[in-house]
């Protein structure tokens, strides 16, 4: 099967974060091609680390009372790993709060409206109605690239929901109570709970669907190599020695770029 690159912009530029849902049920035919599909991710010597429990029907139900119970008790939400830098970025920053402003926005509610922001919280436990909740785990323990081969898969496995003209929400927020998810899905301590996914039919007349944040430039986060660095320039950005006092950036030539790279921000949203 030969993909276009314009089917590939079409499908990932669709994506993004459903927070309401239609009604019906999604078919398990779907759920399961899309969850072969994504197992086609890479992960290193073909370890396929992920697991997911696909939670529906009367066990959604039984989960989400539980999570709301947790919030309503003012239960202190914590994740098991650290998913956001110690320092953190003010570029990141400022984009987190135009995309959390644009999503109270569209749902409605004034930023100095603390019990409609509390009943957005808890709307985000509710998995937004929808009616599939995916629940992502690795190994207890597990290291730093076993998160990128998650990310992997996950990818796929949103994509593939595009595909099928259904949404998604990734969601940190639920996995920040595992010990609830952990005891109604029969999880043990060596299982760390990473996130959970949101799925169903977007409802097309929700305005908060219709919300989809800015993402940033190509430049912003993609340097082009096409000469080696100066050596004094190189060294410098390896740490190999002080930069030298009369080392300059390197010249820059026609439509913007360097010549020997581009420079930007590598940073992401």
């Amino acid at each position: 099967m030969t993909v276009t690159i314009d089917q590939f912009v079409g499908l990932a530029t669709a994506r993004h974060c459903t927070r309401a849902f239609a009604g019906g049920p999604v078919p398990r035919e779907i759920l399961d091609r899309v969850l072969a599909a994504a197992a086609h991710a890479p992960s290193t010597r073909n370890g396929q680390p992920w697991r997911v429990e696909v939670v529906t029907g009367a066990a959604l139900d039984g989960l989400v009372t539980r999570l709301c119970g947790e919030f309503d008790r003012g239960t202190p939400p914590r994740l098991e790993y650290r998913n956001r830098p110690p320092r953190p970025d003010p570029v990141a920053e400022q984009r987190a709060r135009a995309a959390g402003a644009g999503v109270l926005a569209a749902f409605g509610i004034a930023r100095d409206d603390e019990p409609a922001r509390r009943a957005h919280l808890r709307r985000n436990l509710r998995f937004y109605g929808a009616p599939v909740a995916l629940v992502c785990h690795l190994p207890a323990g597990c290291g730093a690239g076993t998160f990128l081969e998650l990310g992997f898969f996950l990818q796929n496995v949103m994509l593939g929901l595009v595909a099928a003209g259904l949404g998604s929400c990734p969601q940190a927020s639920v996995a920040s109570y595992p010990d609830v998810l952990r005891e109604r899905l029969g999880l043990g301590p060596d299982r760390l709970i990473v996130c959970t996914l949101a799925v169903g039919y977007p409802d097309p007349e929700a305005p908060v669907n219709a919300f989809v944040p800015a993402r940033a430039a190509v430049a912003e986060y993609v340097r082009w190599h096409r000469q080696p660095l100066p050596v004094p320039w190189a060294m410098a950005i390896r740490g190999d020695a002080a930069e030298p006092a009369a080392v300059r950036a390197p010249a820059v030539g026609t439509a913007g770029e360097s010549t020997t790279c581009s420079h930007s921000r590598e940073r992401t949203s």
